[in-house]
């Protein structure tokens, strides 16, 4: 498992000055579903239900400080939503959540309890090292589950292919299926981060319950 550089442009940092990342590196087994792992995400569930009312989820620290770096790059956070913003919503409008894998279905547990958009790769799919930057005007992106996105103006992450993850959706080409192995997982703290030690110790926790993890390393953005 060769490890992974991560580093933020200068044209993201000038547009989210307060943004700090941390990525975790592992080798994991994916499965279908896991009963224990949907009886915390129903636990969360109720727990988001009885502390936030649906037109206040887009002031929650993290979001916001989220949908301000939309803002400040010139991109619609409300046509836009980034990934945990979307979440929630659902949550608060008691639609179901999709199952896809113990290894989605875990990264879409921490997005909730924590706010952080957070993108998950299939780290065998990554060619060299990551940027985080700003997406270009007809740069190709197939979201997964939505075909096509536009990303200009939005914060993205590109390999030496290309892109490979926003905020509000990651690309088809390196995303998690049934078969990974090795998990790159990045957390993104618009707001400074003041969670992102916590995320990235539950989430070691949670892969060692249910998705038996092997080993890890976990990377600043830097």
């Amino acid at each position: 498992m060769d490890l992974i550089n991560i580093t933020v442009s200068e044209s993201l940092k000038k547009a989210a000055p307060e943004y700090k990342g941390i990525a975790l590196l592992a080798k994991v087994e994916n499965t279908k579903e896991s009963a224990g792992l949907w009886e915390r995400i129903e636990q969360l569930e109720e727990e988001i239900r009885s502390t936030y009312a649906l037109n206040e989820i887009n002031k929650r620290k993290e979001i916001l400080a989220t949908r301000q770096a939309y803002k400040a790059l010139g991109k619609d956070p409300n046509r836009y939503r980034p990934s945990a913003e979307a979440l929630c919503r659902r949550v608060l409008k008691d639609m179901p959540l999709y199952r896809i894998s113990v290894l989605v279905d875990l990264i879409n547990y921490i997005s909730i309890k924590y706010g952080y958009s957070i993108g998950g790769f299939d780290a065998d799919q990554v060619v060299g090292d990551l940027e985080l930057g700003v997406g270009n005007n007809g740069e190709i992106f197939h979201a997964i589950g939505r075909g096509e996105l536009n990303i200009e103006g939005l914060p993205v992450f590109r390999d030496q292919v290309g892109p490979i993850g926003t905020p509000t959706s990651d690309e088809e080409r390196t995303m998690l299926r049934d078969e990974t192995t090795s998990l790159l997982m990045i957390v993104n703290g618009y707001d400074g981060g003041e969670k992102l030690d916590s995320c990235i110790n539950e989430t070691i926790m949670l892969l060692k319950q249910f998705a038996r993890l092997k080993s890890f390393q976990v990377i600043p953005v830097l």
